[in-house]
């Protein structure tokens, strides 16, 4: 069954999210997973994709955005209305809706700051995954 993260973070600013978004995914990238960054819309999958060059001058997340032609294909994709090649174990989902293909994924992180609409789009979405009787846990960071 899927494992759900929710990482709570205690700013309230979106550029917050979407730069520890980056260290999470560096992170599940060198645990060695296949991972899908599902954005709200291209234009913050397009942000993203800037920002994983940028968000500190040693990383290296070798990556593309959904449509972008690479051959090979680098271990972690940004999409907003794509579902996921086969082999994809993790999700970080930056969108407001879970996606209906998620139970087919390992790992799903969730990113919650302390901006209102963010938490009240990621309080329905952990109701939902415990609805559903999936383990979910929250991680709480910079308290």
């Amino acid at each position: 069954m899927t494992k759900v993260d929710f990482y709570i973070l205690p700013d309230t600013t979106l550029e917050a999210r979407l730069t520890f978004a980056c260290r999470l995914a560096e992170t599940i990238y060198r645990k060695g997973y296949q991972l899908h960054i599902h954005t709200q819309d291209e234009a913050m999958a397009r942000e993203l994709d800037e920002l994983l060059w940028t968000f500190r001058e040693d990383s290296y997340v070798p990556h593309r955005v959904a449509g972008d032609e690479m051959d090979p294909a680098p271990p972690v994709t940004i999409g907003w209305e794509t579902v996921p090649e086969p082999g994809v174990q993790a999700m970080l989902n930056l969108n407001d809706e879970i996606p209906e293909w998620f139970s087919r994924l390992e790992r799903v992180a969730e990113i919650i700051n302390q901006h209102q609409d963010v938490l009240r789009t990621k309080r329905a979405c952990w109701k939902t995954y415990k609805d559903r009787g999936y383990r979910v846990e929250a991680h709480k960071l910079g308290q």
